[in-house]
């Protein structure tokens, strides 16, 4: 039976997509004839929002819509060919599914996640995808895991989990009063994460092993 819900992060948590989005942002910077901004100042950015990400690689806030719009035309293009699974992310969704109702809450735009998704032949056991498109606040807010909760019934608090690989993950988790495990897997080190949690596991396999030993206790 399932009694819980576990409510995924996308990028570092259940799928790398590292290279699709890296080279969206190459694209954009070279669209508008910028500098290449380096592997590093992009990737340590991911998890947040577009918007952000561009700000802080030093895009000025009235062009930062125009940027936006380029990487998002080749993201569309290139995500399936350049996005694959994370290892175990598999297993930990087809086991999560066994005993819990999944969504998914993510920064990305929810309708490439939702494609993304279905690509790799997992879509289907996701109840609802919230993406970024989907709330005027994101992670760390609340209103993301909120907005996902309306998908499902009404469950308690600690039955309810998000698992994911940043800082945001972890807050969003905090604001919206569910429990929260923090995964290794992506992009925040173990350092960073300790800041925010002590539930910690390598990946979502593992803490969603953890959720189910939690619930039989």
């Amino acid at each position: 039976m399932q009694n819980s819900i576990i409510l995924f992060d996308l990028d570092g948590t259940l799928i790398d997509s590292t290279e699709a989005v890296y080279e969206s942002f190459c694209f954009a910077f070279k669209h508008f004839n910028q500098d290449i901004p380096t592997f590093d100042s992009v990737t340590s950015q991911i998890g947040h929002t577009l918007d952000t990400m561009f700000s802080v690689l030093g895009v000025k806030e009235n062009a930062i819509l125009e940027y936006i719009s380029i990487y998002k035309e080749h993201y569309r293009q290139i995500c399936n060919a350049k996005t694959t699974l994370l290892p175990y992310a598999k297993e930990a969704i087809l086991e999560a599914y066994s005993f819990a109702h999944l969504g998914v809450v993510t920064t990305k735009t929810g309708q490439y996640s939702k494609m993304l998704l279905d690509h790799m032949g997992v879509g289907n056991y996701f109840t609802c995808i919230v993406g970024r498109e989907n709330v005027t606040h994101p992670k760390p807010n609340a209103e993301p895991i909120l907005k996902a909760l309306e998908a499902f019934s009404p469950l308690p608090k600690e039955n309810i989990f998000m698992i994911g690989d940043t800082p945001l993950d972890i807050q969003a988790a905090n604001n919206a009063n569910i429990q929260s495990i923090g995964v290794l897997s992506g992009y925040a080190t173990l350092e960073t994460l300790q800041r925010y949690t002590k539930n910690i596991k390598n990946n979502a396999l593992e803490a969603v092993q953890s959720i189910k030993s939690r619930l039989k206790q």
